[in-house]
């Protein structure tokens, strides 16, 4: 590892440690717990994920979607229950780990990647709103242009620091001068103190304080399940995401590991548990921290805060981390969006803003769930529209169905209206060749279309089905032509092959 690797990772760990304190605290108040909750959170989920995870340089820690759905189980039954929640929610995820489900994310569509990331990116810059309010009341005056000077000076020194140098992350030049120059000219403005103190000591173990029976588990299960499923859904989207601007391959089952393993520390530890941060995570790599260091880093500097510098940490101020937080959104919201519309699919189209529009307002994993299942609706249509026949008749006069297509659920009403039993002569040949018998639904379809035949007293014949279509099929297996040396071979998905 060469010195001005150690250097970028080491700077770009200061950065996003930085980013991480009002984000935690944020969370944390969201959740109904205090604020060192979600501090003890990001420190432990960032060093175990940072560590020991698949992905280099993504950041884990406390996550505002997992805050929303934590707060009923807080309001309603306490914190210890959520700590109980927490260390359930991490055994959810070691046996998803375990069991090797994480290669699944590449059934997630493209589509729904660029929603995932603009719903994101949205989020983020809605959530930062929050900090304009004042005792619950929108800022006005000069408490609101202050403000506002202050986050566009910090954007405007993230992005010119690059044309002048790149030694240091230009993120932290940015909530650097905004803290100095609030600090010398006495501009009175939000701080992160103004959340809540950061100040506390090491977090120490303990059992959560629950009654270790079924009705706590009736309890806790229902919320461990989703925070499980919305933890690893925006982890694996984020490290696709971080694969493809570092051009590198994460390990997604890796990860899942370390962030089962990192969320079942945190619950011992009085922490909320947390799960991949597209935000911050953008800051690592756009700062050059592509590197287990930078998020090792990122974890103890967070804790020297706690431990040493709360003091200096609490003085801040807020407007110098919303301007980060827009700078963010910035870059991670997908522009070339807006250039796709017209030139792909309007479905394609329709996936990204409904999953875009979904995260906004509600959460992640139901965005990403309702974009997979239209996108696997659109297919399917798209598919069944695609079955199709040429007929002939041979050299004995039997007539030749020659299918080409894929036969599934989804295309077997296209299939039974090509053909025409009455009309037919004596003898039937569907040819099989360059089709695929996709599902039992196509099973069902051949063995009806069998009947049809055998009830109009012609005689059918089946060529070129694959070993399994004659093992599944009932009243047509006796017009199937056998062994013949073009047949195919591959499996049609059935539970009855189970």
């Amino acid at each position: 590892m060469s010195p001005s690797h150690i250097k970028t990772n080491l700077l770009s760990g200061l950065t996003v440690a930085l980013a991480l304190v009002p984000e935690a605290i944020a969370f944390a108040l969201v959740a109904q717990v205090s604020p060192l909750t979600g501090l003890y959170a990001a420190v432990l989920v960032a060093l175990v994920t940072s560590s020991f995870g698949g992905r280099p340089g993504m950041i884990s820690a406390a996550a505002g979607s997992l805050a929303v759905v934590m707060t009923a189980l807080v309001v309603q039954h306490g914190a210890q229950y959520l700590f109980a929640a927490v260390v359930l929610m991490g055994v959810l995820q070691l046996l998803f780990a375990l069991f090797r489900l994480g290669k699944f994310i590449r059934m997630v569509p493209h589509p729904v990647m660029l929603g995932f990331v603009n719903g994101l990116a949205l989020v983020i810059f809605v959530a930062q709103f929050g900090h304009f309010k004042t005792g619950g009341q929108w800022m006005a005056g000069a408490e609101l242009f202050t403000m506002l000077a202050v986050v566009a000076a910090t954007m405007a020194v993230i992005y010119l620091t690059p044309r002048i140098t790149k030694a240091v992350p230009a993120t932290l030049v940015g909530i650097l001068l905004a803290t100095a120059g609030c600090a010398l000219l006495g501009i009175d403005t939000k701080t992160v103190g103004d959340l809540g103190s950061i100040a506390g000591g090491l977090p120490s173990f303990a059992v959560p304080e629950v009654p270790w029976n079924l009705e706590t588990l009736r309890i806790v299960f229902p919320y461990a399940l989703v925070l499980a499923s919305v933890g690893l859904i925006e982890s694996l989207l984020t490290l696709t995401l971080i694969d493809e601007i570092t051009d590198t391959r994460g390990q997604p089952n890796r990860e899942c590991l370390a962030l089962g393993a990192a969320n079942v520390v945190t619950g011992f530890f009085g922490g909320m548990g947390g799960c991949a941060l597209i935000g911050q995570s953008m800051i690592n790599v756009n700062s050059g921290g592509t590197g287990r260091l930078s998020g090792i880093v990122a974890a103890l500097f967070l804790l020297s805060f706690i431990l040493v510098g709360s003091s200096w940490i609490e003085q801040i101020p807020l407007a110098a981390l919303i301007g980060v937080m827009f700078v963010v959104c910035e870059k991670t919201f997908e522009w070339g969006t807006f250039r796709l519309f017209g030139k792909v699919p309007r479905a394609d189209a329709l996936v990204i803003v409904l999953v875009a529009g979904i995260t906004l307002a509600f959460d992640l994993a139901v965005a990403v769930l309702v974009g997979v299942i239209v996108s696997a609706l659109v297919f399917a249509w798209q598919h069944a529209k695609q079955i199709r026949v040429a007929t002939s008749i041979d050299a004995q006069g039997w007539k030749v169905y020659e299918l080409e297509g894929t036969l599934f659920f989804a295309s077997v009403s296209g299939f039974q209206a090509l053909f025409t039993p009455k009309e037919d002569p004596q003898d039937v040949v569907i040819e099989f060749l360059r089709a695929r018998v996709a599902d039992h639904s196509a099973i069902q379809a051949i063995d009806a279309l069998a009947e049809r035949y055998r009830a109009a007293g012609k005689r059918l014949h089946l060529r070129h089905l694959s070993p399994d279509c004659r093992e599944l099929l009932e009243r047509a297996r006796d017009m199937i032509e056998v062994n013949l040396p073009e047949d195919p071979r591959y499996h049609v998905a059935d539970d009855k092959l189970a």
